[in-house]
């Protein structure tokens, strides 16, 4: 059992997407898990660490973790911290593109108000892929 590291998976909020701060913490830790960033063991942050990252209130991520037991998806250990469980999770193509869409037109509508065109943004994403998104 070993606590993630940031590379496999690091969280982040977007406080204009209309989407609770829990439930994205939630699909965040389905899309790790439905892509195998993280697996049966790994431990997640604890709730303090984990709030104090995002800068939220920790009842929020509290109740993001408590979600996660009730479906089955981690397990907590008292004293010990919040882990993987075994349920396999996966996410369809559809779904995967879903919550790209909503990242892209935030991101997009945003690069917009700056003026940048769509052909910089691709130039820049395919420059970023090229150097492995460092």
């Amino acid at each position: 059992m070993t606590e993630i590291s940031l590379q496999r998976l690091e969280f982040s909020l977007d406080p204009k997407s209309g989407v609770p701060f829990y439930k994205q913490v939630i699909l965040q830790v389905e899309m790790a898990i439905a892509d195998q960033r993280l697996t049966q063991g790994d431990q997640l942050p604890t709730v303090r660490s984990l709030a104090v990252d995002l800068r939220i209130n920790p009842n929020t991520v509290a109740r993001a973790y408590n979600e996660l037991e009730i479906r089955g998806i981690v397990t907590t250990q008292q004293g010990t911290g919040t882990f993987i469980s075994d349920k396999q999770i996966e996410l369809t193509a559809v779904q995967r593109e879903e919550v790209l869409a909503e990242m892209s037109k935030s991101f997009i509508s945003k690069a917009y108000s700056y003026g940048f065109t769509i052909e910089e943004l691709i130039d820049y994403l395919e420059e970023l892929g090229r150097d492995g998104g460092q």
